[in-house]
């Protein structure tokens, strides 16, 4: 049996690699730096899991973050589970965005080892959502 493929979108960072912790937990990882590499990703071959940031973008016409555009290829493909980390800061702005979509999980930075080992440990359901960010 072939590892479950993880898919880590980190554009800005600000909080440790997770590499290590995604293959200790049995996913073969591909990390791309921009969010065009990412859509390109998942439409060739799409992961079990995407880890990936709400970057809030007041500048954006039509939305507020790049994440958005993944989220609508993402819908087209059931089965992946999209695990967010965003600012405390943007968190009424990303509640926007979770009003209409779906996410595995989300954690405010700073984000732990043992928050992502139990946000990637977990069955998708509204609940797995942090409290902080209901």
């Amino acid at each position: 049996m072939s590892a479950r493929r993880l898919l880590a979108i980190i554009e800005l960072g600000g909080y440790p690699d997770f590499t290590p912790l995604y293959r200790q937990l049995g996913f073969s990882v591909e990390v791309c730096a921009s969010m065009r590499k990412a859509l390109a990703s998942i439409k060739r071959q799409p992961p079990d899991v995407i880890v990936c940031e709400f970057n809030f973008q007041s500048d954006f016409r039509d939305r507020t973050s790049s994440l958005e555009s993944m989220i609508a290829l993402v819908q087209r493909t059931p089965g992946i589970q999209t695990l967010v980390i965003m600012e405390p800061e943007h968190r009424k702005q990303f509640g926007r965005i979770k009003e209409r979509y779906d996410f595995h999980a989300a954690l405010e930075l700073p984000v732990t080892e043992a928050q992502m080992e139990q946000a990637l440990g977990t069955e998708p359901h509204a609940s797995s959502l942090s409290e902080s960010v209901r």
